[in-house]
């Protein structure tokens, strides 16, 4: 059992098995707590837990998976260059709005860990939440963090911002969507846009260019990490 889990052909089988699954069931019952990711993840911790698999052994073709993760974020600049026109026009409020957005992530993250009296190490791995994996992983790691558990707090962030943000736009009346796509992939990177390219090709579009500049600008401010207490 052990050689079986082990081979890297075992994390990648039972990481598309899940996703699939999820995604059949969000589409049969079409309700936003039955998120396919969501499902996914808890199909694949389920796996693990029962049958007593070691993570190292999932990770040996999760880490893959992961391979793709890089190219994938990049394939979409086709979409933003789809809306240039768009993005010419608004150029300003995009980096402003991305500007604030990384801003405010980054300062509720280190006042809530001042708050309940986090360490520097956990807070560390809690500041890179809001972008994709491999920026939060490089700025965890590079400032003293535990880069599995930023990598952990991406990926809720992530689920998080998937399952609400169509209830997000709605409650606070948010009708334009270059501003929806921006908030959503400024709050929840990668996870949060897949879900905006469903809402529309310019939320998705906008959210996609979001990934970029917030992961760019968190990596600028973290420059500054060194000198938080």
């Amino acid at each position: 059992m052990m050689e079986l889990t082990s081979s890297p052909l075992f994390g990648v089988t039972l990481t598309i098995a899940a996703y699939w699954i999820g995604m059949a069931i969000q589409k049969k019952v079409n309700k936003v707590i039955c998120n396919g990711m969501l499902i996914a993840v808890v199909l694949v911790i389920l796996t693990l837990t029962v049958l007593q698999i070691p993570y190292e052994n999932y990770y040996q073709g999760g880490s893959l998976i992961n391979l793709f993760l890089g190219p994938a974020t990049a394939c979409l600049a086709v979409s933003i260059y789809m809306k240039i026109d768009l993005l010419k026009k608004y150029w300003l409020p995009v980096v402003v709005g991305c500007s604030v957005g990384t801003v405010t992530s980054i300062g509720c993250v280190y006042g809530l860990c001042r708050l309940f009296g986090l360490d520097r190490e956990l807070t560390m791995s809690l500041l890179p939440k809001s972008v994709t994996t491999p920026i939060a992983a490089a700025v965890a790691g590079g400032h003293g963090g535990i880069v599995s558990l930023a990598v952990a707090a991406v990926c809720f962030t992530g689920i998080i911002g998937n399952l609400c943000a169509p209830l997000m736009i709605r409650l606070f009346r948010v009708r334009e969507p270059l501003a929806a796509g921006l908030g959503i992939g400024a709050c929840s990177h990668a996870m949060g846009t897949a879900k905006a390219l469903e809402l529309g090709e310019t939320e998705g579009a906008m959210s996609g260019l979001a990934i970029g500049l917030c992961g760019l600008l968190t990596s600028l401010l973290s420059l500054i990490f060194d000198l938080l207490p």
